[in-house]
């Protein structure tokens, strides 16, 4: 038996009113993992011990240490640092694993303050002489949730004559060395492993829904590298309750249930009176389960993790989304076949079983080494039941001790697994093809579609359906959203990045700007051309305007003017340039003539003159006549 189970918490309603009852009789089966006392050896041997469902199991492994029952606080419901205590083993020492008794508090509770100070394991001994129980967590208890969460070493129950023995021998000062192996937890008959998870849509189920929704979205990666490498068959599961016969046309069974009170769910709120109903969360887990068994079909059946993802992100309850409707929108977004997915849903208001929902109900009931499922959610490897906290190193190290030695995939070996979700129909998210620009993004923990960035130009949207830029430079990519075209060799574009950025036609156009801009007839609209000798002539995205005659079009003014007029006014510009030109020439060649007739003139007299007389410049002619009376 487990201690307890959703019907506890989220069918309280329904079981004050006895309205709706779980669809079988309970066979329980308490998960287990092997305890082997290696000393003192008077007690050696080996015992069964129950699983907590809570921390970190070491599936496929082993952990050995020394057990420690402290002096005070033993049933652990106080924090130990208030008594002095420290679990901490010393360098070189086994791991301390602290025995505590049942009773006073939570399991957790009791955990998490023995790992605080240092604990690797907890042994709780039972209270009471009975079959071992599964000790889970509590449900409705908000405030335990966060160190729920962070409870990361593993827990067991032992039976109370075996507490009592291992409590004997360390108060005689023995040294009681522990084993605890998980090596058989989960079977491993070959190179692949099965695994199934029961779930729920409903995301206002408390914490443990919280946990279970968290869950998904990490441990979506790994699954699909798993699946898609052919090493995994995963099946997803849902849990349904009916309602008695006598109530069948109840307001209650009405509300929480579909096909006349067969298949039931508790309302979310529990408030009859307002929210959602039981019977939306129903359809929900139908529609989720269709899902999985369409995309199994086109043999992507990973799909589903992708599914379940993106309606927990888009149609949360508490934003009023949690409809068909929004289902909808992310099973187009997903490129799955609607239709075959509505008709794999059949009738919910049919007065007949539901194929697909009847085979769930069949399910719970244990088979073979697996008990009845009545814990959510719960997790199961190779028909045995998982035990511990959903988290994903956690459940892979599970899911890879169920593999034959030597056959594990190289994910259980590295510890990493990497996939890119965008490259199988972008992920289900927006995309722009034209640009290549997409908001898909592939991640460790698997893709978010989230609006990018690109070229410092920020697109903002909600990353499935749409996404816009914004802001400046908006205009770089792909014209803003905006209307552009080109022709013979004229581009024209309706992107303004002014003003955070708008769309608006340029100047010869009109339209919205973002889908279509068209031709403005300037000619016939009257807008241009219009003087009494123009002659208009429409263009995409301009005029041209002609004149008659010898007229010519001046733009700006909208008007012709005389062709002749302008010819006189060059003619006589070109004269007076000429004139200009000879009048410079002249008088530079008059300065010249006058510069070489003064130094012709000085040379010619100055020769003369020195022909009677010796110049400053010439030294005196000597006399070469002989007197003849010499």
């Amino acid at each position: 038996m487990v201690l307890k189970r959703l019907s506890l918490s989220l069918f309280l309603g329904f079981l004050l009113t006895s309205l709706i009852v779980p669809s079988s009789i309970a066979r329980f089966v308490v998960e287990k993992n092997s305890l082997r006392i290696t000393s003192p050896d008077k007690i050696k041997g080996t015992y069964d011990s129950a699983i907590g469902n809570f921390g970190i199991p070491q599936y496929g492994g082993s952990m050995a240490g020394a057990v420690v029952y402290p002096k005070d606080n033993k049933k652990g419901c106080k924090e130990f640092d208030g008594f002095g205590i420290s679990f901490q083993s010393k360098p070189g020492a086994l791991p301390t694993f602290v025995l505590v008794d049942r009773g006073d508090c939570f399991f957790a509770l009791k955990v998490w303050n023995a790992q605080k100070v240092g604990a690797s394991a907890v042994l709780v001994a039972d209270d009471m002489e009975e079959a071992l129980i599964t000790m889970d967590t509590p449900e409705e208890d908000v405030s335990s949730a966060k160190y729920i969460e962070n409870i990361t070493i593993p827990s067991a129950l032992i039976e109370k004559s075996f507490g009592e023995t291992l409590k004997k021998s360390l108060s005689n000062g023995d040294m009681v060395n522990v084993n605890l192996d998980w090596r058989e937890a989960v079977p491993h008959p070959d190179d692949r492993v099965e695994y199934e998870l029961w779930t729920t849509s409903n995301d206002e189920c408390g914490v443990k829904c919280d946990m279970l929704m968290e869950f998904v979205k990490d441990f979506r990666g790994a699954a699909q590298i798993l699946e898609k490498g052919g090493y995994t068959q995963f099946t997803p599961h849902y849990i349904t309750w009916y309602c008695p016969q006598a109530f069948t046309l109840s307001r209650q069974c009405k509300s929480q249930c579909i096909n006349h009170g067969t298949y039931c769910a508790p309302d979310p709120e529990q408030d009859f009176s307002s929210g959602y109903d039981g019977k939306d969360v129903v359809l929900e887990n139908l529609r989720q389960l269709c899902v999985f068994k369409v995309a199994n079909e086109t043999k992507k059946p990973w799909v589903w993790w992708n599914y379940v993802t993106d309606f927990q992100i888009r149609c949360p309850m508490k934003e009023k989304r949690y409809n068909k409707e929004c289902a909808d929108a992310v099973i187009k977004s997903l490129g799955l076949d609607a239709k075959k997915i509505d008709k794999c849903m059949g009738d919910p208001n049919a007065d007949s079983d539901n194929p697909v929902l009847k085979e769930e109900q069949n399910a719970q009931v244990g088979k073979g080494s697996r008990g009845d499922v009545t814990i959510l959610p719960t997790l199961v490897v190779n028909n045995r039941q998982y035990r511990g906290k959903l988290e994903k190193g956690a459940v892979l190290k599970a899911i890879c001790s169920g593999f034959e030695e030597t056959t594990e995939p190289a994910v259980c070996l590295s510890g990493d697994v990497e996939t890119n979700e965008c490259l199988d129909n972008n992920g289900g998210c927006w995309q722009d093809k034209t640009a290549n620009i997409t908001a898909c993004r592939d991640t460790f923990r698997g893709r978010v579609c989230e609006c990018p960035l690109v070229d410092g130009v920020q697109f903002k949207g909600d990353g499935y359906s749409h996404c816009e830029v914004s802001g400046s430079g908006r205009c770089k990519i792909n014209n803003g959203g905006c209307w552009h075209e080109s022709r013979d060799g004229h581009a024209f574009s309706a992107c303004l990045d002014v003003d955070g950025g708008k769309c608006q036609c340029p100047p010869g156009f009109k339209g919205d700007g973002v889908k279509s801009c068209v031709d403005v007839d300037e000619c016939k609209e009257r807008k241009a051309c219009q003087c009494p000798a123009c002659s208009c002539k429409n263009t995409w995205g301009s005029y041209e305007c002609s004149c008659s005659g010898d007229l010519l079009y001046i733009r700006d003014h909208d008007t012709c003017i005389s062709k002749s007029g302008t010819e006189v006014r060059s003619a006589w510009a070109a004269v007076w340039v000429i004139l200009l030109g000879l009048a410079m020439a002249g008088g530079g060649g008059y300065l010249i003539y006058k510069y070489r007739l003064r130094s012709y003139m000085d040379s010619e007299i100055r020769a003369i003159m020195a022909q009677y007389m010796p110049l400053d410049s010439q030294a005196e002619v000597p006399n070469h006549v002989h007197d003849e009376r010499t």
